[in-house]
Parts: C-alpha cells; structure tokens; sequence
C-alpha cells in the first residue's frame, strides 16, 4: 500500500496492520508487540489512527501512539508526566510538562510487565479525568424565605 493511497474504506485496525506489514523489517515487529502489550492491558481500548499515518491507543482519552522512525519506534504517553514510571521505562521527550515517551531500538528487550503497568495507569488517569469533567454541577440551594 502506497503512503499516498486513500485509506478511508479501511478501519483503524487494518490500517495499523497494513503499517505494520508495510514497515517489513524490525519496527513492524516491535510496533506488533507493543500494539500487543497495549492490547492485553486494556482489552477495551480503541485503536485510531491519526495524523496521517500514526496508530494510536485511546481509552477515556488518548494514551499513547507508536510512532515509527528510522532507528526507533517511540511510544509517546500523552500524560506521560503525570504517570509514575517506578521502572524508568521513559527515556525520550522527558523534557515537557506533559508527554513521556519510550524509544525501543532494534534487538532492545520490552519490559512488557512494566510497560503494561504504564498502560493501565495512563488508562487509569484518563478515567479519572473524564469522571470529574462529567460529575454533574451541583444544583443550587433553594434560599428558604420567611
């Protein structure tokens, strides 16, 4: 599949697949497993695919993309800086206020319990967020006159 064919009759899914199918080499090996890992963490999560080109995982919000570069596949925490990471699996844009990221290089180990433990606190986050942005207000008190 060329980069610039039209993908819009295809689902998120299958367009990951088609990237991952696509890359042919160590990445579409290492994007396959953590696409794995993602999914054995949180089994509700929703694969998307945005920016032109870039697989994502949201649950409650985003919780992270894979994106593929020449010598890495980073996997980008969107709340990343406000995760605890016990096991120091962050080790690129460590920088920002917000995102975290992880760059897996070619023949690097996954630390696939650590990293699923990273997933779940990222899904745990958003489903924190999303309940106080949905608490109903609370109504105002009638004032009782005499």
């Amino acid at each position: 599949m060329k980069k610039s064919e039209p993908r819009k009759d295809k689902s998120p899914s299958q367009l990951i697949d088609a990237k991952i199918k696509e890359l042919g080499d160590w990445r579409g090996k290492m994007l396959s497993r953590l696409r794995s890992l993602v999914k054995e963490a949180d089994p509700e999560v929703v694969e998307e695919w945005k920016w032109r080109g870039v697989p994502v995982w949201s649950h409650d919000g985003l919780i992270c993309t894979g994106e593929t570069y020449k010598n890495v596949v980073k996997m980008t925490f969107a709340k990343g800086a406000a995760l605890e990471d016990p096991s120091g699996l962050f080790n690129s844009s460590l920088e920002g206020s917000t995102r975290r990221a992880i760059d897996f290089r070619e023949d690097e180990k996954i630390k696939e319990a650590a990293l699923k433990t990273l997933v779940r606190a990222a899904v745990t986050l958003n489903k924190s967020k999303s309940k106080s942005k949905s608490k109903p207000k609370p109504k105002p008190k009638k004032s009782s006159k005499a």
